[in-house]
């Protein structure tokens, strides 16, 4: 419990300008990000060229291009940060695709399957993103809990925390996400 206290103070002392609060953020909260980090990569697989460290510190590049938005304490800091690496890996995969198929290039068919299947785990993913997306204009809040469970590995009490629910709603939401997912996936 302590040391969710100096990060708590570092976010808000961040978000009234101080200087050096924000690199202190960054700094007390590096392994947790490097643990949220690992997670978001082991689900992308190997078809990212990034590593635990550089996406680490890509999101906090990202973060401090963001100074603009509200982050309460802890709980929201690891919740904005694993939407923030989704970006990410979802950037760069799409790149990463995009140059595969040749970018702009007139395309050629070959009677070749020696690649089928090397995409999967990218394909997979950007189609859950997708997904994500579709889910985001039903319910936004189903989105942000997926987000905070799957990929943030947050507790359901954790998650009603940081939304202002109760934990039954998070369960709830969580269900219903899965369901439609599930769905928009098969």
């Amino acid at each position: 419990m302590a040391a969710v206290a100096p990060l708590t103070d570092l976010i808000r002392r961040a978000q009234f300008g101080e200087a050096g609060a924000l690199h202190g953020v960054f700094d007390a909260a590096y392994d947790d990000l490097r643990s949220l980090a690992r997670a978001r990569l082991r689900k992308a697989g190997r078809n990212t060229l990034l590593d635990t460290t550089s996406l680490v510190h890509e999101s906090f590049l990202r973060v401090i291009g963001t100074l603009g938005v509200r982050i309460g304490d802890r709980q929201h800091f690891m919740c904005y940060a694993s939407h923030v690496m989704r970006s990410i890996i979802v950037d760069e995969l799409r790149s990463r695709l995009a140059l595969r198929r040749g970018g702009g290039a007139p395309r050629v068919t070959l009677d070749s399957r020696i690649d089928d299947g090397l995409e999967v785990a990218g394909d997979e993913i950007l189609r859950i993103h997708d997904a994500l997306d579709d889910l985001g204009r039903y319910d936004p809040r189903m989105v942000e809990v997926v987000e905070m469970r799957y990929f943030a590995g947050m507790t359901e009490c954790e998650i009603a925390d940081v939304l202002g629910v109760t934990e039954r709603t998070v369960r709830r939401d969580w269900e219903k996400a899965r369901l439609l997912l599930a769905e928009a996936l098969a």
